[in-house]
């Protein structure tokens, strides 16, 4: 093993950390000063480190800000438009008061597609406060459900930007991250929504706060369920029948005109284009809004999205200068002579990063940039999809204080820290353990 390699490594990683949390740098130029580090430690020349930065950035954002740039617009007119609230008030009602846990996390599961966690979460709310005041029982009982299916959805199903955006940086197609994502969140849905929410709603009594004037919209001035559920799937449709046919699973000539204009639909780019022009004519037009008032909630969207397209970018910095210093190389061998399977190593360091800095995006891109070079040609693209739902597992645990999401699920359920910590850390760390599991029961299948 080349100690000089391995330094460059740990320096760099430390050097990231330092930036983040003593400095309180934001983590777009601390990634982009640590890749420099590594280079520079590893030996790399100055010219070289330059062009391996432009490449990294240039290569990640070709796909990634397109994705997650359309998916941002789409999910602010489904947030403008009641859309979020119009599937779980639907769901709720035909479940029955008696299964709103469940209501409330097939909910979340769906409503995190499109929208981001913190902004659907602030939007369902209301929700869960409703159905504490009516039935008396504890807020977690709801809460912890509708979290759950926000988070794992979050972190595990495409087109929302964190699988996306580890995904393509780890080389794998969108279709595969979905599948092993899907199965991934239904095991860990039960278990740390369902009945972690029931355990811990029997510990700890929340109750809803007084009623106020920012409760939700419900009846009529919905949008239809059929309709924004339509809208949601259409997309990943697109995006599973066109890799069907590429992949042979139909069996279509690829040559033929069909073949070849699914393909053209069912790319990420053009599927989440078709739901963005859906979304702004039915959910928009149709429903009363202006051009005017449709162009400004589609250009305020893009704030958020910059923020996590340039994090995405400065990720795809440090893969880069991990793979041309060769680090990359000596890591996988450094994996290799540890007998760790690739799966646990990336759980691992993204876990390690998002409990010491906080931040599940970071955690995610800066664990995905030091696995990818490590990632073999003997294994499949499924078995890499496993890998990707590991890191973003890793990425999701033990949120405590250093994570924003701490506080602003504290602050809306109205507990203390303690009370926090019990139920909002604890979850998320069930989440990630669940989701590894199931991971990795998938790959061996698939390995066998």
């Amino acid at each position: 093993m080349d100690n000089q390699l391995l330094r460059a490594v740990l320096i760099g990683v430390g050097v990231l950390l330092f930036l983040i949390l003593r400095l309180r740098i934001q983590a777009f130029i601390s990634l982009l000063i640590a890749s420099i580090v590594v280079g520079l430690i590893a030996g790399m020349e100055p010219s070289q480190i330059i062009i391996s930065m432009q490449n990294g950035m240039g290569r990640t954002l070709g796909f990634v800000a397109t994705v997650v740039g359309l998916g941002a617009m789409f999910g602010a007119i489904l947030e403008h438009t009641g859309g979020a609230q119009s599937i779980a008030e639907f769901t709720l009602s035909k479940m029955g008061i008696k299964r709103a846990p469940l209501a409330m996390a097939l909910s979340g599961f769906v409503i995190a597609i499109p929208v981001f966690f913190d902004v659907a979460f602030i939007i369902l709310t209301p929700i869960i406060y409703a159905l504490q005041r009516r039935t008396g029982k504890s807020l977690l009982l709801y809460a912890i459900p509708l979290l759950a299916g926000l988070a794992i959805t979050h972190t595990f199903i495409p087109p929302t930007p964190g699988p996306v955006a580890v995904a393509d940086v780890m080389g794998v197609g969108l279709d595969k991250v979905i599948l092993v994502g899907a199965l991934a969140g239904v095991p860990t849905l039960i278990i740390c929504g369902l009945m972690f929410g029931k355990f811990i709603a029997g510990k700890i009594h929340i109750e809803a706060p007084a009623v106020s004037k920012t409760e939700v919209s419900t009846g009529s001035d919905l949008p239809p369920v059929g309709l924004i559920l339509f809208i949601v799937i259409t997309p990943i449709l697109l995006i599973v029948f066109s890799t069907s046919i590429s992949s042979g699973l139909l069996d279509l000539p690829e040559t033929s005109g069909f073949a070849q204009t699914m393909k053209l639909l069912g790319h990420p780019f053009t599927a989440l284009i078709i739901s963005n022009l859906m979304a702004w004519y039915l959910l928009g037009r149709r429903q009363g809004l202006d051009k005017e008032q449709l162009f400004e909630i589609t250009t305020k969207s893009m704030a958020p999205a910059g923020t996590i397209i340039l994090l995405t970018g400065a990720g795809g910095v440090f893969k880069q200068i991990l793979i041309d210093s060769a680090a990359g190389n000596m890591l996988s061998e450094a994996v290799q002579d540890t007998g760790v399977p690739l799966i646990f190593f990336a759980f691992g360091t993204a876990a390690l990063v998002r409990i010491i800095q906080g931040s599940a995006t970071v955690a995610m891109l800066t664990a995905a940039g030091i696995i990818s070079p490590l990632v073999g040609a003997e294994l499949g693209e499924f078995e890499v999809a496993c890998i990707v739902i590991s890191i973003a597992s890793g990425a999701s645990i033990l949120s405590h204080v250093n994570d924003s999401g701490f506080w602003l699920v504290g602050q809306y359920l109205g507990m203390n820290e303690k009370q926090t910590a019990m139920s909002w850390t604890i979850m998320t760390t069930l989440l990630a353990l669940t989701g590894l599991a199931t991971a990795w029961v998938l790959s061996m299948v698939v390995a066998a």
